[in-house]
């Protein structure tokens, strides 16, 4: 299975802007990620988002289990603080020197439901893994990051040596020059951008990328890959951010 590609190659995945979504965009990128009311307020302005807006917001996202309340400061609930690790990993992947070894995870489970099924791909795909053939799901062993304990329940997992080029193993697993396109878009995007809607609307779509970038060693991607640029491009704007919020 190839990695998701949402957008046509050399276009970035722009969405608008809602009052969630920047507040999600702050918190997700703000350590520890809790701020006070006030500071919110002061925090959306620049992106149009007006007091009374922020709080219908915020109430709804509490009472979504987006985020938790104590008195005046909102932060994320346990289930975010999931997708903020999920982000940091993507933004700062932790990996060691490729030794030729391939993970790889064989599902073995049976008569699941379509539902299932498909929960089973999107968290294989969240892990980095691409799919060989029906049922099968691999990736250089180069990330520093145990497989979960659970998929023990529904599948084999392991290390092997694939016969063949790994290169073009690479080649068929993941669409490169369309996620170096689009990655190349989104720079493009924001070197043009000035607006702090518009950069916010930009790196939130980075991030998005940024989760599927599969992360492959230095010996295994094309000339020029831009992954570790859009990468420090989301480092430099989290900074800024975050010079913001103190």
């Amino acid at each position: 299975m190839r990695m998701n590609v949402s957008v046509q190659p050399g276009e970035a995945d722009l969405r608008p802007l809602s009052a969630r979504s920047v507040v999600l965009s702050l918190l997700l990128g703000t350590h520890p990620p809790e701020l006070p009311v006030k500071d919110l307020v002061r925090l959306v302005e620049p992106f149009g988002v007006g007091g009374s807006t922020l709080r219908a917001a915020l109430s709804r996202m509490v009472a979504a289990g987006d985020l938790r309340r104590t008195d005046a400061v909102y932060g994320l609930s346990d289930r975010l603080l999931n997708r903020q690790r999920r982000q940091d990993d993507a933004v700062h992947p932790r990996t060691r020197a490729w030794e030729g070894d391939w993970e790889t995870v064989v599902i073995t489970a049976t008569g699941r439901g379509p539902a299932e099924r498909a929960e089973l791909r999107a968290r294989l795909t969240s892990l980095r893994l691409a799919e060989l053939r029906e049922g099968v799901w691999l990736r250089p062993a180069n990330l520093v990051r145990p497989l979960p304990d659970d998929l023990g329940r529904v599948a084999l997992t392991g290390t092997t040596r694939p016969d063949g080029s790994p290169l073009e193993l690479v080649a068929g697993l993941w669409p490169l020059d369309a996620w170096a396109a689009t990655a190349r878009a989104l720079l493009a995007h924001i070197a043009g951008s000035h607006r702090p809607a518009d950069l916010l609307t930009a790196f939130a779509a980075v991030v998005r990328h940024l989760l599927t970038d599969p992360v492959l060693p230095p010996g295994l991607l094309p000339a020029d890959w831009p992954g570790e640029a859009l990468r420090a491009a989301y480092a430099d704007y989290q900074r800024e951010l975050s010079r913001s919020v103190r």
